[in-house]
């Protein structure tokens, strides 16, 4: 199965580190696709898993579907995807 997910907060390679890693934690995930330029990510995986889990992933990374979180939520997501871009950076140096 293959979804393509429009997400906000997408930036930079330490994004994308970011996003493949958090996504191929789950062993049902065999290619993530990430594209910084059209803001998506997308996603190869067997039927044995939702893709609310995948959307619920990259909202806890900070990269929420986009269009689905407002105020102090969308803030919240915001500051988050900072932090995992900054640790996808780190990662991607070593």
């Amino acid at each position: 199965m293959k979804t393509k997910i429009i997400i906000d907060n997408l930036k930079c390679s330490g994004c994308v580190g970011t996003i493949k890693k958090g996504l191929k934690s789950f062993v049902e995930v065999s290619e993530v696709i990430v594209d910084v330029e059209n803001e998506s990510v997308e996603i190869t995986y067997t039927d044995d898993l939702p893709i609310e889990k995948l959307k619920e992933k990259l909202s806890s990374m900070g990269y929420p579907e986009k269009g689905t979180l407002e105020g102090f939520d969308k803030f919240t997501a915001n500051a988050k995807s900072y932090v995992s871009c900054a640790i996808g950076k780190i990662s991607n140096d070593k």
